[in-house]
């Protein structure tokens, strides 16, 4: 099983006087690896998304530099994020709407696809 939550992330460096650069921001993909649905972190797409958006973007900029080792540089900050999908293969998406059926309350939702379209929207993308 794989899975990967997929976001566009714009970084912005901001040198101090001595150097520049050009392009001082630009865009990059970042792929944070999705958690065996029932473990710890599975529920990452509950917690960040909403109907296949980020829900706050502000605090997930600031785990996206956490996550890329940027947290603590002073002159390099992700500026903007966008979720893209969550890819993944056959096999962890029926983990994923197995574990979401077993406690569906959890999802304010009447259905497994259902909980699925509130958080991801329509961003699930499986590959073989």
């Amino acid at each position: 099983m794989e899975a990967a939550y997929v976001f566009r992330v714009a970084v912005r460096l901001d040198p101090p006087e001595a150097a520049s650069v050009d392009p001082a921001r630009f865009e990059t993909t970042m792929e944070l690896a999705a958690s065996e649905p029932g473990a710890g972190g599975w529920l990452f797409f509950r917690d960040r998304l909403w109907r296949g958006e980020i829900g706050d973007e502000p605090a997930f900029r600031r785990l996206a530099e956490e996550r890329l080792g940027i947290e603590d540089a002073a002159n390099v900050e992700v500026a903007a994020a966008d979720f893209r999908e969550l890819r993944t293969d056959e096999a962890y998406l029926d983990a994923l709407k197995d574990a979401i059926a077993a406690d569906l309350d959890r999802f304010n939702a009447d259905s497994v696809d259902e909980a699925l379209r509130k958080y991801l929207g329509s961003s699930v993308h499986v590959r073989d």
